[in-house]
């Protein structure tokens, strides 16, 4: 979530048996300067169906997200950063299963973008096997470019899709999914931030699966009118979840277009719009943060009333995005989620894989039943 994208002049890929190709197609790529013109137009299908390119309206230039200089203009000029080999302890298995290969079919059924493939998630495997998936709402790409996210970044195209409500319900009641994570990108074009998009989704999800618990992981409506923030806190999701990411002091360098205190008082408005909803945030380790500087971010946190804190590793995406500073060790992970119980959370998950939607079906019913513990007592 950071500062908008700039680009600048430069050649743009071409068709390598000249024009004529279809978008899907391979294709050669020769730029001058690895950056993205102001033209880019993407189609939403081609992502959806298992595709890599998108087109530049008017022509047959095309870019392929896959590649990051092209996912990531506004990295392109950075110096690379070393990437650390992963201890032991962060491995997993690559994604396989019929579980995983069902998940898959539906969201490319229904055109669904995923947060898991898109940032990464070291946890896909795991969890699409369960069924599990966060679907991301309101396209594939983001206004902001965030030194750590893996998100493609730029200018979307497009206006939201009004019919993406309806599709990820569907999914959701095909995926017979007790508890669902929606997220999305940043869309700064939008005058709402896409909270109406996110309230008509969740309107959606609970017309068709009534028994089924919802968590959102929202931008921070930043540039947006405040009373926005009604707009998704009345359609009632049972989670609201908004990410910190990183200490206050690191922000200039990893989440520059955000401010630290605006998404901190997001997260106490909404208790102080509806006390019944759970509130959830959580952040990176690993990035050159203190531990003392974790704990005031924990302070700060309960201050506003946030039930629920995630801590995880911080894991590059590529050499141009921000270094890991350290990999956090297990024992320190647990150390962490002592000192959060300590301070007041009802549910505290740290451990190096953790993130934000990783078990949240189970986590959500340890936070309800933490609550009424809390009630009764």
């Amino acid at each position: 979530m950071c500062a908008r994208t700039r680009y600048g002049a430069g050649r743009v890929a071409q068709p390598v048996n000249g024009p004529g190709r279809e978008v899907g197609t391979r294709y050669a790529v020769a730029p001058q300067h690895p950056v993205r013109p102001q033209n880019w137009y993407i189609p939403p299908r081609c992502i959806m169906q298992g595709r890599s390119y998108q087109t530049v309206r008017g022509g047959n230039s095309v870019r392929d997200i896959k590649i990051p200089q092209q996912r990531h203009p506004e990295k392109a000029h950075r110096p690379d950063n070393a990437q650390p080999k992963k201890p032991h302890w962060i491995r997993v298995k690559a994604p396989d299963g019929d579980g995983y290969r069902e998940t898959k079919r539906i969201m490319r059924e229904h055109k669904l973008v995923t947060v898991c493939e898109e940032a990464g998630c070291p946890n896909a495997g795991e969890c699409w096997n369960q069924g599990h998936a966060t679907m991301m709402i309101m396209g594939d790409t983001c206004t902001r470019a965030c030194s750590f996210c893996n998100i493609a970044t730029g200018k979307p195209p497009e206006a939201l899709d009004p019919f993406e409500p309806g599709r990820v319900a569907d999914a959701v009641q095909k995926l017979g999914l007790n508890h669902v994570v929606i997220t999305s990108v940043d869309r700064d074009d939008v005058d709402d931030g896409g909270a109406a998009h996110f309230a008509q989704t969740i309107r959606a999800i609970r017309h068709r699966s009534p028994g089924t618990t919802i968590e959102i992981l929202t931008p921070d409506f930043l540039h947006c009118d405040p009373a926005v923030l009604k707009v998704v806190v009345d359609a009632r999701p049972d989670v609201f979840n908004h990410n910190l990411e990183t200490v206050p002091g690191l922000y200039p360098a990893v989440r520059p277009g955000a401010r630290y205190f605006h998404s901190l008082r997001l997260l106490q408005r909404v208790k102080e719009m509806d006390p019944t909803i759970f509130t959830k945030s959580g952040i990176m380790v690993g990035l050159g943060e203190t531990r003392e500087q974790v704990r005031q971010v924990m302070d700060d946190m309960r201050a506003a009333d946030v039930d629920f804190l995630t801590i995880g590793q911080y894991l590059q995406p590529t050499p141009k995005h921000h270094a890991v500073d350290r990999f956090v060790t297990p024992d320190e992970f647990a150390a962490y989620e002592k000192a959060a119980f300590g301070k007041g959370f009802l549910m505290v998950s740290a451990t190096p894989l953790t993130r934000s939607s990783y078990h949240a079906g189970d986590d959500f019913a340890r936070l309800s039943a933490a609550r009424q513990e809390r009630l009764g007592a």
